[in-house]
């Protein structure tokens, strides 16, 4: 788990506890299969509200109603003039620069497949099938980042502050998160990644034990980054002041959307990205949580927000597992945790039900049946 993270004064339900930017982001590489598009650094979407649901529709002709509610400004998207990489603004392209993009610019060889950077991300899409939950290109960032670096000693600082897990459980990780096949896997995405990005200051790093346990960070401690400008949208219009006719009818049309976009797309596809987080990092797991991440801000500032009253001194805690994973029983939920993330919970729901049957997550899922469609919706715009 992490370090712990405690209240240093009261806290409301309801109130944001911290806002808090990554140390490190990157979109996953999946989302171009999916259309999707972001802010190379920021990770913000790119498209507008009405362009997000006619793509997970599929329907090109959709209008949605009330278009000023989406905060999208596509004047100010931003290129990078080398490798054409698109921001949602100026400031992103040259924050980017600043970090990592003068180390990761692949310039004319965006679309040449023998380049070392292209070699390597293509072993990644692979490897690591969607739903991706971590990036070979967020390790990516942290090299580049310390190359580009005038106070490389800063950085390693800044890395260093995130668990550290020993061999045998950075092998566990890597196992979860390549499969079976992982130790050829991690060998070749190893040797690709130091063709591509091999720095002497961190030379540990490209070693097979270093870059397990570089592998091993991102894995327990990257937080995934969900934007969508069709859920900042819908936020939006849930705070429109309309007469009650107008208010039903459009509540009438987001749900119908909402169904539609299911039975089009499947499960909403929310987590275009994953980031590293120094606070939100020290934050240990409960199944009962006091407190909630989320991106309101369509970008990667993590917002934590308390789900109830959260007294001085007191301990803030976050699930690692999601709504559904929650709901499930004691031994469903401690082998997740066990595979993801090496602890057995104690919390006091797990506590309490100490002795309860070990359930499968297969028996519990056939039972479970259909989400209905308040939890979808929940799920949907929980970003």
């Amino acid at each position: 788990q992490g370090k712990g993270l405690f209240a240093t004064k009261n806290i409301r339900k309801g109130e944001t506890v911290f806002v808090e930017r990554p140390v490190v982001s990157s979109q996953f590489l999946w989302n171009a299969l999916y259309n999707y598009r972001a802010c190379d650094h920021c990770l913000r979407a790119l498209e507008t509200a009405e362009e997000n649901a006619q793509r997970l529709l599929g329907k090109s002709s959709l209008v949605l109603p009330h278009p000023e509610q989406c905060s999208i400004r596509k004047d100010l998207h931003q290129q990078c003039p080398r490798c054409q990489v698109t921001y949602c603004s100026a400031e992103c392209r040259q924050a980017a620069l600043e970090q990592y993009h003068q180390v990761l610019c692949l310039g004319p060889s965006r679309d040449d497949p023998t380049h070392p950077l292209n070699k390597l991300q293509e072993a990644w899409r692979n490897m690591h099938y969607p739903p991706e939950t971590s990036s070979i290109m967020l390790m990516a960032r942290m090299v580049a980042t310390i190359k580009q670096a005038k106070d490389k000693e800063w950085w390693i600082k800044a890395f260093s502050q995130f668990c550290s897990k020993t061999a045998n459980e950075e092998e566990e990780i890597v196992h979860k998160l390549l499969g079976d096949k992982f130790k050829g896997q991690l060998e070749l995405l190893r040797l690709l990644f130091t063709e591509a990005l091999y720095d002497e200051y961190v030379s540990r790093w490209f070693t097979p034990e270093g870059f397990r346990s570089l592998f091993a960070l991102v894995g327990t401690n990257g937080q995934g980054i969900g934007t969508s400008s069709l859920s900042q949208w819908v936020h939006a219009c849930d705070a429109l002041d309309l007469p009650m006719l107008q208010r039903e009818e459009l509540d009438a049309f987001i749900d119908q959307l909402y169904k539609d976009i299911e039975k089009e797309s499947g499960e909403f596809l929310n987590c275009e990205g994953s980031g590293l987080y120094v606070l939100q990092s020290c934050c240990n797991h409960s199944c009962i949580p006091n407190a909630e991440t989320s991106f309101p801000e369509n970008n990667f500032l993590l917002h934590l927000t308390a789900l109830e009253d959260i007294e001085a001194g007191e301990e803030i805690c976050i699930s690692y597992l999601d709504c559904c994973q929650r709901e499930r029983s004691r031994h469903s939920r401690n082998k997740i945790l066990r595979e993801n993330y090496l602890f057995t919970c104690s919390c006091p729901k797990c506590l309490a039900q100490a002795d309860d049957a070990d359930v499968t997550s297969d028996e519990e899922e056939e039972g479970e049946g259909e989400t209905d469609d308040a939890e979808l919706e929940d799920e949907m715009t929980d970003v």
